[in-house]
């Protein structure tokens, strides 16, 4: 694993628990200063941003992937309940796909707010080192 992805990981590790993005910054700071050098840091802040997708529906799936995954989560359950109680194998192509794909829009937008976070949290240890006098203590 590259230190690009142990990074990405730190930060999909630290979506997972209820808090503000201003905490998973100041505890994600403390973990990639460690991790890498600052010099890396910012060789790997530019590989995300270069990787990161610029079209509007990549920015759409960060923000609110839950929602764009719902209607596909639904074809799913659909196609779930029509082949069982019609009795129409057919219809479970309908549950695959759309677990599938709402899975799939999941875990990318998933990734992308972790690469997100990852450019956030090194961009504030960036600031942090220039402007010695805004750190809180």
């Amino acid at each position: 694993m590259s230190q690009k992805d142990q990074l990405i990981a730190m930060a999909e590790d630290e979506l997972t628990e209820y808090s503000t993005e201003a905490r998973k910054i100041e505890k994600l700071r403390r973990k990639f200063s460690f991790a890498v050098s600052r010099s890396q840091q910012q060789q790997i802040r530019s590989e995300i941003a270069e990787e990161m997708p610029q079209n509007p529906f990549a920015r759409i799936v960060e923000e609110n992937r839950q929602t764009v995954a719902l209607p596909f989560w639904g074809i799913g359950g659909l196609g779930l309940l029509l082949g069982i109680s019609w009795t129409q194998p057919l219809d479970f192509i309908a549950t695959g796909v759309g677990f599938y794909a709402a899975f799939a829009i999941q875990k990318w937008g998933w990734n992308l707010q972790a690469r997100r976070l990852v450019i956030k949290t090194i961009d504030d240890i960036e600031y942090r080192i220039q402007h010695p006098e805004a750190t809180d203590g």
